[in-house]
């Protein structure tokens, strides 16, 4: 009995110890499954957060963005996703200015618009300017299902950049279908400037090399750069605020009569009086010079309806752009200009008015008074007055444009 004793107590402290060793395994492992449960679930959570952070950033990101390929045709319909596009190229190395959208087979109808967007990098003015152009554009402009407004701006890389970060802002709340593509400045003055570069003396400022002026006769032969495809195009200046959907602008090629092949509102100054100075001395009786609604006052081009269909078919102005013809015709009218394009088509205006649509002056209501204060202030409301509504204002010259 006494043994029996003696191996019950022995066997008792055994289990007493194997209980409390165990206890302590059991604790020690319950400790580390905790660490690295709780710890794992730690991690788990910040990284998810993480993720999701990085997702909504690149949603984010991508919602704006998506608007925006440089040199890519992006449809993009308002409140929903990028449809896709075409890629265009000035050149004329396009696959043609048409997009498809969805899986129907229906073909959009593109409305382009040009504008030059140089050396804006360089200038919080022209970035002001612009900002107030395309605010106001978005603003009012309303198109149709499967219509696309698509947007061109002829930039250097600097501007370019910048561009495409103002874009993401200023076109945040188009409720229409728009593209957006960039154009090189260098690329387009290489293929420009050898089919213009005989006028420019005729049309430019100081003297010397012209290529880098040759940019600013873009519009003059913009239907041989273009591609065959693109018919119809607007070239607007940045300085403008719109009052008015841009749509109906388009609208206005419908009213061309046979012949024209240039929308365009007349010069509300009296730049050309004074321009025309000697051939109005030699010839008295002329009108050209001369304030509206009978007289020949030349052009202002800051908002211009190019229909390249009608300027490549037509022989007559094809004509008028040989050297020879642009070198007759500044002799004959004692024409020395400084303006560009805006200067050749107020000269072949003066001996071929048929050629061009007189735009109403409202879709171009210049705002400039530079010459009522350098010598020509009594005749000077004769040119600027503009009856009718205001569809564009032109703030030309630096001129502040009216709030509404």
């Amino acid at each position: 009995m006494g043994i029996l004793r003696l191996i019950a107590r022995i066997m008792g402290r055994i289990s007493t110890f194997r209980s409390y060793q165990f206890a302590l395994l059991l604790a020690a492992a319950l400790a580390v499954v905790a660490f690295y449960y709780f710890g794992s679930e730690r991690q788990n959570f910040s990284s998810t957060t993480k993720r999701i952070k990085q997702s909504q950033a690149s949603h984010n990101t991508n919602r704006n963005d998506a608007d925006l390929t440089v040199d890519t045709g992006l449809t993009h319909p308002a409140g929903s996703e990028d449809q896709g596009g075409v890629e265009h190229d000035l050149g004329g190395e396009s696959e043609g200015f048409m997009s498809r959208r969805g899986d129907s087979g229906a073909v959009d109808q593109h409305y382009h618009a040009l504008m030059m967007f140089t050396k804006v990098d360089k200038s919080r003015s022209l970035q002001d300017k612009f900002r107030v152009a395309m605010l106001s554009m978005v603003k009012l402009a309303r198109f149709l299902e499967g219509e696309v407004l698509v947007l061109h701006f002829v930039s250097d890389p600097a501007s370019r950049e910048l561009g495409e970060k103002m874009l993401q802002e200023l076109l945040l709340d188009a409720t229409f279908k728009y593209e957006v593509l960039f154009h090189d400045v260098e690329a387009l003055t290489q293929k420009l400037f050898p089919i213009v570069e005989a006028m420019q003396k005729h049309f430019s400022s100081g003297s010397g090399a012209y290529y880098s002026d040759a940019i600013f006769f873009l519009s003059v032969a913009m239907h041989h750069i273009m591609p065959e495809s693109l018919t119809r195009i607007l070239q607007l200046d940045l300085d403008l605020k719109y009052r008015t959907n841009i749509r109906d602008l388009f609208q206005e090629f419908d009213l061309f009569p046979p012949g024209a092949v240039i929308g365009i509102t007349r010069e509300m100054q009296p730049v050309y009086r004074h321009t025309f100075w000697q051939y109005r001395k030699e010839n008295p009786q002329s009108k050209v010079g001369e304030p509206p609604p009978d007289g020949l006052p030349g052009f202002n081009s800051g908002v211009m309806l190019l229909d390249l269909g009608a300027m490549r078919a037509s022989a007559l102005y094809n004509q008028l752009l040989e050297p020879s013809n642009v070198a007759k015709l500044a002799d004959q009218y004692r024409f020395r200009g400084h303006l560009g394009d805006q200067d050749f088509f107020t000269m072949i205006g003066m001996e071929h008015p048929e050629l061009f649509y007189p735009l109403a002056c409202g879709w171009n209501r210049q705002l400039c008074t530079w010459w009522r204060d350098h010598g020509y202030g009594e005749v000077f409301q004769l040119y600027y007055r503009c009856s009718g509504p205001v569809y564009i204002y032109h703030g030309n010259c630096n001129s502040p444009i009216p709030d509404d």
